[in-house]
């Protein structure tokens, strides 16, 4: 059977649209005037579709330059990530991030690097010729011209037009409280970086990696609530300044603190810095005395002392000590500074703040006892909180029996004032001792980590004498009326030149409020106080740190939601009647 031939393959159709233009413009039946009228338009339609690809491929030029530069900051790890923004116990800020612009430089797209430079420096005179100019003539594809630059540098800047000089829009750390917290909160660096303060904590917590796995850059994160009252921050802080300037010191410190919780209420240091300009931070008399200083805490260590024996249950408050004279051990005399030529109770020992008193109690313990009973108290080693800045106490390498009774009065012995206030707490909150923390906690939560280190009785008499005291004792200056306070007063000289300094000191008070029932503690440091006229020539803590205590508590008593009560009995009516009732 013969093959049929193949019929010519047809001529593909021609789209219609090129048919309509191809009539247009060639057709004959189409009139001159509109064959023209669609060659113009045909032309218009070409020259915009040109430049409209023009235009966008500039617009996408200068976009995508920042965005290389972009990604190349971040390859670098060189962008301020977002941070989760500080609150205080009632929620105030005390740290936030805001968006900074920050600008950059391509070295490899500049084309005249010097007029740049002229250029950049004119606009922004605190830039540094010689740095730009080692920044931009490297071969480098991303640097650095200046960080959080303000918003009429970056317009200023942008109208220079420089090709490769872009921005990038940054996290920046401030702090709306200026010095108020900042020992407490710290700072960051230029990278919004944690670097001091509760700010290095967070990085230390994980916020560090977060960042360099890129998790952590937005600002999406859950806030973290201190255990800080702003309010009882500033009042405590505005008294110490006061008390700085009235009794020329050349620094003054406190804290208030939770008895019962352990919480940080307040703590201020002042000289203090302002965390937004991080260049004051340097200045070493702006250390945070409370947790980075040691010192020797004088006559509060007494309070540790006749804990130590009233603890052992062999003495009681009526129990009696030699201080007749002063206490001479080989070449050495402990002395009194006002005493009284006989015998005295353990009452009287502390109201009368007696060194020789306090020497004989701690020797009749003895040595290792002492050592242990402080150590229980966790005054032999360092205390770790959140804050990263801490200090080791300072003890002898060789505790003999001198050190023994030196350090029963606070002198040969040094240790952070948070360290001395822990323990105190302890022998006011029935004998618990509660690390401190600068983060909310619960008092379940504080019972879970807390550790039994005297008798609820011993407690008790603690109280008592400490109440005793703002009764009868040092510490009458700072009986505020309505708030029920005890206290213990502390002066130490300072060593100076390997040597104990008479008119150089260091004056402490630590109160409780309210004594029967306690809930918070205070303690006020001043450091080198000078006589005043009003103090008759005294530089001991009953006439600075005292009264200074005392106007704390005025202000911020009622901040604590500490109810005034008047008219309430003496304290061995109404503490150690409660305390015998109880047992």
């Amino acid at each position: 059977m013969s093959a049929v031939p193949a019929k010519p393959s047809a001529r593909p159709a021609e789209p219609w649209r090129q048919r309509l233009i191809r009539s247009l413009l060639y057709g004959r039946n189409v009139d001159r005037a509109a064959k023209a009228r669609a060659r113009v338009g045909l032309a218009i339609l070409a020259f915009a579709t040109v430049y409209t690809l023009i235009a966008g491929r500039l617009v996408m030029f200068a976009i995508g330059a920042d965005a290389h530069g972009a990604r190349r900051a971040a390859s670098q790890e060189v962008v301020a990530t977002a941070r989760p923004d500080i609150v205080d116990r009632n929620g105030a800020i005390l740290a936030t991030d805001v968006k900074a612009a920050s600008m950059f430089g391509e070295p490899r797209r500049i084309i005249d690097k010097d007029e740049a430079i002229e250029l950049l420096t004119a606009t922004v005179p605190d830039l540094d010729e010689a740095e730009v100019r080692d920044r931009l003539k490297t071969r480098k594809g991303f640097v650095w011209l200046k960080r959080e630059i303000t918003a009429k540098q970056q317009q200023d800047i942008h109208k220079l037009g420089i090709p490769g000089i872009g921005f990038l829009r940054e996290n920046k750390r401030v702090y709306p409280t200026g010095n108020e917290v900042a020992h407490l909160i710290g700072l960051v660096n230029i990278d919004n970086q944690g670097i001091a303060g509760m700010e290095k904590w967070l990085d230390n917590q994980g916020l560090a990696d977060l960042h360099r796995a890129g998790f952590a850059t937005d600002r999406l994160q859950k806030p973290v609530e201190l255990s800080v009252d702003l309010r009882v921050e500033h009042a405590l802080r505005d008294e110490l300044l006061k008390a700085k300037e009235k009794f020329h010191t050349k620094a003054a410190s406190g804290l208030v603190t939770n008895v019962n919780t352990g919480e940080i209420i307040a703590m201020v240091s002042v000289p203090d810095f302002d965390p937004n300009n991080p260049k004051e931070a340097h200045d070493p008399d702006r250390i945070n005395r409370l947790t980075t200083g040691v010192y020797e805490m004088g006559s509060t260590f007494k309070a540790f002392t006749l804990a130590m024996a009233l603890d052992t249950g062999k003495y009681g408050l009526d129990s009696l000590w030699d201080a007749r004279g002063p206490l001479h051990y080989g070449k050495f005399a402990i002395h009194d500074d006002e005493p009284k030529g006989r015998f005295l109770s353990m009452k009287e020992v502390f109201t009368f703040s007696s060194n020789v008193g306090a020497a004989r109690i701690a020797l009749s313990q003895g040595v290792e006892a002492h050592k242990a009973f402080l150590r229980k108290m966790g005054q032999l080693e360092r205390l770790r909180t959140e804050l990263p800045e801490s200090a080791s106490p300072i003890v002898p390498k060789r505790w003999g029996d001198l050190n023994t009774i030196t350090i029963s009065f606070g002198h040969g012995m040094a240790v952070a004032p948070l360290q001395a206030v822990m323990g105190v707490s302890a022998l006011a909150n029935g004998g618990l001792l509660i690390p401190p923390t600068f983060l909310k906690r619960s008092e379940e939560e504080a019972r879970a980590v807390a550790k039994r280190v005297i008798k609820p009785e011993t407690s008790d008499k603690m109280r008592f004498l400490m109440r005793l005291n703002a009764e009868i004792g040092t510490a009458k200056r700072a009986n505020v009326p309505g708030y029920y306070i005890g206290g213990k007063t502390g002066t130490a000289e300072k060593v100076i030149n390997g040597r104990y300094a008479k008119k150089k000191v260091l004056t402490a008070f630590t109160a409780i409020l309210p004594a029967d029932k306690p809930k918070y503690q205070l303690l006020i440091m001043l450091d080198e106080p000078q006589p005043l006229k009003e103090t008759y020539g005294f530089i001991t803590s009953g006439w600075n740190a005292v009264p200074t205590a005392g106007n704390v508590i005025t202000r911020i008593g009622p901040l604590l939601g500490i109810e005034p009560r008047y008219d309430l009995p003496p304290a061995d009516r109404l503490i150690l009647a409660a305390s015998r009732t109880t047992q």
